[in-house]
């Protein structure tokens, strides 16, 4: 397993502790998140394996990488392994053939330079434990996303501190190589505080993996490539470099509904939803819809949104609400794109990230960063309706949820 020297750990802070600095003026930043999207063919029995990523500094008493089993007929949630020894594994992603877990490592320092890292593990085909293979400098600080090719032979992750997206190639030898392509964003924008420089969140390919679409809270836009799936490459989209953001919306996330038509992009810093109309063949998005995430007269303050989903039969969509601490619910017009609420189901916790949808429809699970817990909801297959199963189980300062059908 990867081995860390006191004083490397030391040295890694993360978007977290500048969310501290900030309050005394100095750079404020958020965190990362995600999730799986696996296909839940050929999954044995009746549970899946559930990786969780995590923050290991400062208070956080996390060791590492967690490992539960989920139960696929009850929604329980037990705990099976630990991968430890790994720093600030904030975000997670899985190959298509379920046989490699990359992480990024986010920390604003590696090997002397501003930089953090990217970490590639072997995931064993009969327990599922993790095996350390290499990792990569990011090429900028704090990488909070990160996103594999569908022919598994490139790597894409997004730097939140450098403000930019970097290429990765897996290597015939198994590791991962170092970087072949970085496209560098700039600019800044009405928020003082968070939009003072670019700021890459993520990083998502199309289904098709024909173009790459990076969200850039910092410039309120969101950046279109078009991706060379054979040498890694990104161009930017001749039919449409960008989709330029509401000023101070802050763009974090995007999901992609099923049918190609319609994508959807959570707006940290304005607490909102866009849906957006999607042209498969060109790359280009065009606004349908902006929603609220927050119900209406709410008056708390500092809520910020992190995730978003649609779930798996296309009919709802799911965003999560860090302050609120809720799941905003909407309802999808499979025809138009437009969103209509449905509910604000709370998250039994505090500080909601990354949340993730079982494949078959039946579960969602919340990770809940600052209430140290996973929580897990049924999911009401005609409302989209959540409904929590028992209590939240305990992970410490949990962030990132991915999902695989277990091998045993």
């Amino acid at each position: 397993m990867e081995k860390h020297t006191k004083n490397n750990k030391n040295n890694c802070s993360t978007r977290r502790d500048f969310l501290t600095f900030a309050a005394v003026g100095t750079l404020g930043l958020i965190a990362a998140d995600s999730v799986c999207g696996q296909n839940a063919s050929g999954e044995k029995g009746r549970e899946m394996l559930v990786y969780i990523g995590t923050y290991t500094s400062g208070k956080s008493k996390s060791e590492g990488i967690y490992i539960y089993k989920l139960n696929l007929d009850s929604g329980a949630l037990t705990p099976y392994k630990t991968v430890k020894n790994v720093i600030e594994p904030s975000y997670l992603a899985i190959d298509s053939s379920r046989k490699y877990l990359y992480a990024v490592n986010e920390t604003v320092e590696y090997e002397g330079k501003k930089s953090g890292a990217v970490s590639r593990f072997a995931i064993d085909q009969k327990t599922g434990d993790l095996t350390f293979l290499n990792k990569q400098p990011s090429l900028g600080g704090a990488p909070c996303y990160i996103t594999v090719a569908d022919n598994e032979k490139f790597v894409l992750v997004a730097n939140y501190v450098g403000g930019n997206a970097a290429v990765f190639p897996v290597e015939a030898s198994g590791k991962l190589g170092a970087s072949i392509d970085l496209k560098q964003n700039s600019g800044s924008g009405p928020n003082k505080d968070r939009q003072e420089a670019a700021h890459a969140h993520s990083i998502n390919l199309d289904r098709k993996n024909k173009f790459a679409y990076l969200c850039d809270l910092g410039v309120d836009k969101i950046f279109i490539y078009e991706f060379d799936k054979k040498s890694g490459k990104l161009t930017p989209n001749r039919a449409q470099e960008f989709f330029a953001a509401k000023a101070g919306s802050g763009p974090r996330h995007l999901a992609f509904h099923k049918n190609g038509k319609f994508a959807y992009v959570i707006n940290e810093l304005a607490s909102s939803i866009t849906a957006l109309a999607m042209n498969e063949d060109a790359g280009t998005l065009a606004e349908i819809q902006t929603v609220s995430t927050l119900p209406a007269g709410f008056k708390g303050t500092g809520n910020t949104c992190a995730d978003i989903h649609v779930a798996p039969n296309g009919k709802f969509l799911y965003g999560s609400n860090r302050g609120h601490d809720s799941i905003a619910v909407y309802k999808i017009d499979e025809k138009t794109g437009a969103l209509e609420l449905v509910e604000h189901a709370s998250t039994q916790g505090k500080t909601p990230r990354n949340f993730v949808i079982e494949p078959g429809g039946r579960f969602l699970l919340a990770a809940n960063q600052n209430s140290d817990s996973v929580a897990v909801f049924r999911i009401d297959e005609r409302s989209g309706k959540l409904a929590p199963i028992g209590k939240p189980i305990s992970v410490p300062t949990p962030v990132c949820l991915k999902l695989i059908p277990s091998f045993s």
